[in-house]
């Protein structure tokens, strides 16, 4: 019998096959590998000039963003520089408006005494006795049918109460009245006996419009008054005319309130200035002037000089001859009224030495509120 021979799965032909196997796929990878190298290496070329270009293009940024950020500064430079110099220049020009405003109020009080040093030359060279005019009996009391008024205050030193150095009371109070008695106007002005705007630069030269604020701006703005003018108040009258008078136009009815308590100066040079002064171009008076009269000197104690008697003979012969009115007040009538008045007009604030260009007290201001407008007449005790 024969043997039967046992089977071998791993033998030597099998390992044979596998081999070859294995080798041709070996050859396969090693072929199939060559191609993909080019193409590798085709593609990393790309990528680095790709990334030279953005590396470019960075680098121009970067440039470009410097340039601007640079521009930037330059400009930002040149606007402070521009601020600086826009300041610099706002400085010169506030200080040249307040060099041109002192040279305006310097002209026009220069004006005005040159025009009373050649009258009083006038009249030195003529008889120097004054004939008193000889006058009609006029009416009690002051006109009121004008629609522009100028007030003209003095503020010198008697007319302030020397514990305050404030304008006395009673003096505010009869102000007040005054413009109570009109009770709408188209313009108002108010000036001091040297000719100086008491309510500011901004309204120089201008009417100011009439309103209740307007007028409780006045009342504060007389009583808060800092700054001693002198006792003359024809300056004062000059100037209001000169400025605020319109000879063109016919609506207008300007009407001049004085209130002083003396004179210090000659009457006939003061009559011929206002004369000439007070007269539109066909030879009508273009203003009403009117004057209160204040017993100051009296009440001071002191005698009536002859500062107080010329101030009320100037402003009798000056009212008659614009139209106008004098009023003198009495000594006991406000000697009687003169604590009720400090009740009503307290003690503020101390005044300023200085001289300089007026300021306007507003609301809220210091020196407090002042209560209503004062009752009675325009003048009654």
């Amino acid at each position: 019998m024969k043997r039967k021979r046992s089977t071998q799965i791993f033998s030597l032909s099998f390992l044979d096959v596998i081999c070859c196997g294995f080798g041709a796929i070996i050859l396969l990878f090693v072929i199939t590998m060559g191609k993909k190298t080019k193409e590798i290496t085709n593609l990393r070329i790309a990528l680095e000039r790709i990334i030279q270009q953005r590396m470019l293009q960075l680098n121009e940024y970067e440039i470009v963003t410097e340039e601007i950020a640079t521009l930037i500064r330059l400009e930002r430079d040149k606007e402070k520089e521009k601020k600086i110099v826009e300041q610099d220049l706002d400085a010169v020009l506030a200080d040249l408006k307040k060099k041109i405003n002192d040279k305006e109020f310097s002209k026009d009080k220069l004006l005005t005494d040159r025009e009373q040093v050649e009258d009083e030359l006038a009249v030195m060279q003529t008889d120097p006795e004054i004939e008193q005019k000889k006058m009609q009996p006029s009416p009690v009391g002051i006109p009121v049918e004008s629609n522009h008024i100028a007030f003209v205050i003095d503020t010198s030193g008697s007319m302030r109460d020397p514990s305050t150095s404030l304008v006395w009371g009673y003096v505010i109070q009869k102000f007040e009245e005054t413009l109570d008695s009109y009770p709408e106007v188209k313009g108002i002005q108010l000036l001091d006996a040297d000719g100086h705007f008491i309510m500011g630069r901004g309204m120089r030269s201008k009417w100011m419009t009439d309103n209740q604020e307007t007028r409780d701006y006045m009342v504060r703005a007389v009583r808060l008054y800092p700054y001693n003018s002198d006792s003359n108040p024809v300056p004062g009258i000059a100037q209001a005319i000169r400025n605020l008078a319109e000879p063109d136009n016919e609506e207008m009815k300007m009407g001049v309130y004085v209130f002083g308590d003396e004179f210090t100066g000659r009457s006939e040079p003061v009559l011929n200035t206002l004369d000439r002064l007070n007269k539109n171009k066909d030879g009508e008076r273009m203003a009403i002037i009117n004057a209160v009269g204040f017993p100051n000197l009296i009440r001071n104690s002191l005698s009536l000089s002859q500062s107080g008697l010329k101030f009320a003979n100037l402003m009798r012969e000056l009212t008659y001859e614009h139209g106008g009115a004098f009023v003198g007040l009495e000594r006991e009538t406000l000697k009687l009224r003169d604590r009720e008045i400090q009740e009503r007009y307290p003690t503020p604030i101390p005044r300023r030495e200085s001289r300089m260009p007026s300021i306007i007290y507003g609301p809220g201001g210091r020196g407090g509120v002042y209560g209503p407008s004062g009752r009675g007449g325009i003048y009654g005790p």
